[in-house]
């Protein structure tokens, strides 16, 4: 709301604008208690939370938030190596647990220390013919198997992102359009177990596509 340049988004970001308060402290007091992440295919994912927690604070200039989200980031994630990806995706992933996390960190460090991170937690991913297949869905009438289509918006989203931050992994753009382009096609049909979310998903990978 607060870069729609628009006289409906300054209205609702003013009436918002205690909820979104009150979410910006609880972060900021809850973090530090929390002693491990979480890091599920779902919902509840930390570096999921973080890494949009991160957006905000970076556009609002919000320097207690970023302060608690790269505390958290060391904290968690710098010591991690060899991310088992190949063990993903769960049933009913809508986020990769994998590129979520480094999707996350290389919103905090700086380039040089992302990149040895990087090809310490998933050295697959420097290899130019790196493949990854888009999560298959059986059947879009079902709430939860219908995540899948979202796990691979959100996978493209993290893969653009990292060869954006790394120009030499610019082949990971081709595994991310491969996702969407998969999924793609199936938020507009009849099934609201899936079109009702599924379109705000599709949305960020494709801005993130360039």
């Amino acid at each position: 709301l607060h870069t729609w340049n628009d006289p409906l988004g300054r209205d609702l970001e003013v009436n918002l604008q205690p909820l979104t308060d009150y979410i910006v402290a609880s972060y900021v007091e809850f973090l530090p208690k929390l002693n491990y992440p979480i890091r599920v295919g779902e919902h509840t994912n930390t570096a999921f939370g973080l890494s949009l927690a991160w957006d905000y604070a970076v556009v609002l200039n919000n320097m207690e938030l970023q302060e608690a989200i790269r505390s958290c980031v060391d904290r968690f994630y710098g010591g991690d190596a060899d991310c088992p990806i190949t063990w993903e995706p769960s049933g009913f992933d809508f986020l990769s647990p994998c590129l979520e996390e480094a999707n996350l960190v290389r919103k905090i460090y700086p380039r040089e220390k992302f990149k040895k991170w990087l090809n310490d937690f998933l050295p697959q991913l420097s290899q130019p013919q790196f493949e990854l297949e888009p999560g298959r869905v059986s059947d879009r009438t079902d709430g939860k198997l219908v995540h899948l289509d979202g796990l691979n918006f959100s996978r493209a989203w993290c893969l653009y992102g990292i060869a954006e931050t790394l120009p030499e992994y610019a082949h990971l753009k081709r595994v991310a359009s491969e996702h969407i382009e998969y999924s793609l096609p199936n938020i507009i049909d009849e099934n609201y177990s899936g079109t009702h979310w599924l379109g705000s998903f599709a949305l960020y990978a494709l801005n993130h596509a360039h």
